[in-house]
């Protein structure tokens, strides 16, 4: 968070814009083509998140299988912890989905002033602020809930073990999804990390949009909903918690930003000094 409390000591704070969240519809067929593109990924939210909230886990079938193992428990764990994993699957699925679209928002706001293009493509700001939105919302409960890795960690011992007696015919989820459905899950905040390093690879591969724009347009983000809510814009408390975690998302990605240019600059110093 230091980097942006720098940016904004410098100067570069947002002013006179008001984001309309609760009315906010795309106008121009430009935007309605990004938007839709983004709504179509970002309809799933809502449904990925009551899942998640309801995630039982399979906990008594873990323990019975490990404290009094059995081929009876074990065949019982394994037959709860199956269709978890099929359903963390979907939820890995969608990030892959959120990392395919977001670009989208990245080129459409950010290819020309970013201030300009937040005031004027009001549809899209509320679909960056969506997509922190869900990504908040979605890594808060991920955290409150240890049986998402503890599944899976086992899920992962099992398939070893079903490996080496050529009983894993049948498995959807094999070593390489496996490998990286459980990169995912072990990041504390997992659909952000997704967006962070979406966001760092995009620039990285020349997206045709600048950096600096970027940066600006999560500052511009990050300043108006903070003062959006501290002038009261909305009534509604929910639109003003979106706001926040509008905000928060902005925030966080930012500073990855910063943070990235920061290591990079030391790899490059520590590499200069050796050579």
């Amino acid at each position: 968070m230091g980097s942006l409390i720098s940016y904004i000591s410098a100067g570069n704070h947002s002013e006179d814009i008001f984001l309309d969240f609760e009315k906010a519809v795309p106008q121009t067929d430009e935007e309605k083509e990004v938007h839709a593109r983004v709504s179509a990924v970002l309809n799933k939210g809502p449904d990925i998140l009551e899942r998640l909230s309801t995630y039982p886990g399979c906990e008594e079938h873990i323990r019975k299988a490990i404290t009094s193992p059995s081929e009876e428990a074990e065949e019982a764990a394994w037959a709860a912890v199956l269709p978890s994993v099929e359903e963390l699957k979907e939820f890995y699925d969608f990030s892959m989905e959120l990392e395919e679209c977001f670009p989208d928002l990245l080129v459409a706001l950010c290819k020309n002033d970013p201030k300009a293009s937040l005031a004027n493509l009001q549809s899209l700001a509320k679909q960056l602020a969506n997509v922190f939105d869900f990504v908040l919302r979605f890594d808060d409960l991920k955290m409150v809930n240890p049986a998402i890795q503890n599944d899976f960690s086992y899920y992962r011992r099992t398939l070893n073990r079903m490996k080496l007696s050529k009983n894993d015919l049948n498995i959807s989820i094999r070593d390489e999804l496996a490998n990286r459905m459980s990169l995912f899950f072990a990041y504390p905040t997992p659909m952000m990390n997704v967006i962070n390093e979406t966001t760092v690879k995009f620039l990285s591969q020349g997206g045709g949009v600048p950096k600096e724009n970027v940066t600006n347009a999560l500052a511009t983000m990050a300043n108006v909903c903070q003062e959006m809510v501290e002038k009261k814009n909305f009534d509604n408390a929910e639109t003003n918690m979106f706001c926040l975690r509008s905000m928060t998302g902005s925030i966080i990605l930012f500073d990855h930003l910063h943070a990235t240019d920061r290591k990079s600059t030391r790899l490059n110093s520590s590499h200069a000094v050796h050579l």
